[in-house]
């Protein structure tokens, strides 16, 4: 993801990831650099998995990932983010102002890639 420079800097950074495994990423927004690692907190191969923040910049982050075949011989996947930033009313006031519509677009992106990798 060249647009935030975003990369595996930690945990299970290559192959597939399975229950209780983590991962940090990376990467670069809003002109700063975060770190987020993630713990596979559900896991039904090739059916679905959650990955669930455990140390970064949300009070809380959920990102639900759905598959199901398409009928013609592929899969749709379907994600699913919950998430909630910290220091309350200014969190808030962030989610709604600025991270509504950010988080579902890098999430689109992020899809792309991936479609173009596999």
């Amino acid at each position: 993801m060249a647009s935030s420079s975003e990369r595996a800097v930690g945990g299970t950074t290559r192959g597939s990831l399975t229950l209780g495994q983590s991962v940090t990423f990376q990467a670069r927004h809003f002109g700063l650099t975060w770190r987020l690692t993630a713990r596979i907190t559900s896991w039904e191969p090739s059916r679905h998995f959650v990955d669930e923040q455990v140390a970064g910049p949300f009070k809380q982050w959920r990102h639900a990932h759905t598959f199901e075949p398409d009928g013609k011989g592929g899969t749709v996947m379907t994600d699913a983010i919950e998430f909630a930033s910290p220091l309350g009313v200014l969190g808030r006031i962030a989610d709604r102002a600025v991270l509504s519509w950010y988080m579902p677009r890098l999430i689109k992106s992020r899809n792309a890639y991936l479609a173009t990798t596999l």
